[in-house]
């Protein structure tokens, strides 16, 4: 039987991954009552799974306006890309002095299923597949501060990673990135992959005129209206 606690947490897992591929909408209003009844629970676990998802940054809770899905200002999203990008380039460093074999075996079978994923042109699947790719370079830093900063972060950046993934032929741009990145881990070559991760993760010059583009067609969808039986 599931506790408040497990509750709140599972509707914060389900919130946060609504937003991230786009059901719920950057500036969007989430009003309590509403997900009580979509989710079949109190209003209880519902404000906690929103507190929870306010203190990662995820949402913004607003005088009387309630709580909105957080909005990131082009300025804003391209200053968070630069730290990512930071931070990813650390991680890679470390990850390439310090993976072990089975590590390396780990990040190459993350590498296929993005690969899998990019050959049945996915980018749903890729999303999530590319994920874990990234998370195992977390993991192969052995460093947990930078591990919690890096996924922090990129869990802020969610749903514009994601929207990067659907402008054309980046599937495959980013899997050859990929590949770079894992033969400069595997050689143990430390600063080679640092720069491959940062200029992976980087958003400038047309990247960024067509990651703005797809968030302006992201918010001009209208709000869904819910009916509820």
């Amino acid at each position: 039987m599931l506790t408040t606690k497990n509750r709140s947490e599972s509707l914060r897992e389900t919130i946060e991954e609504m937003i991230a591929v786009g059901e719920l909408r950057p500036g969007q209003h989430l009003d309590e009552t509403d997900l009580a009844i979509k989710f079949g629970v109190s209003r209880t676990p519902v404000r906690e799974a929103l507190i929870q998802l306010a203190s990662m940054g995820i949402v913004v809770t607003r005088p009387r306006r309630g709580t909105v899905v957080a909005e990131i200002g082009p300025r804003q999203l391209i200053e968070m890309f630069e730290v990512m990008a930071e931070l990813e380039a650390m991680c890679g460093r470390l990850a390439a002095r310090r993976m072990s074999s089975e590590e390396h075996a780990h990040l190459l079978t993350a590498h296929q299923a993005c690969m899998e994923a990019r050959d049945a042109q996915d980018p749903d699947s890729y999303f999530y597949k590319n994920e874990a790719f990234h998370d195992a370079i977390y993991e192969g830093s052995h460093n947990a501060f930078l591990v919690t900063q890096a996924r922090s972060l990129q869990r802020r950046l969610r749903p514009y990673r994601r929207l990067q993934l659907r402008v054309r032929d980046r599937l495959k741009v980013s899997f050859q990135e990929h590949d770079g990145i894992v033969q400069a881990i595997i050689a143990g070559n430390g600063e080679q992959t640092a720069d491959l991760l940062r200029q992976h993760v980087t958003v400038q010059g047309q990247r960024f005129a067509d990651l703005i583009a797809s968030l302006q067609q992201l918010t001009a969808i209208p709000e869904p209206q819910y009916k509820y039986l």
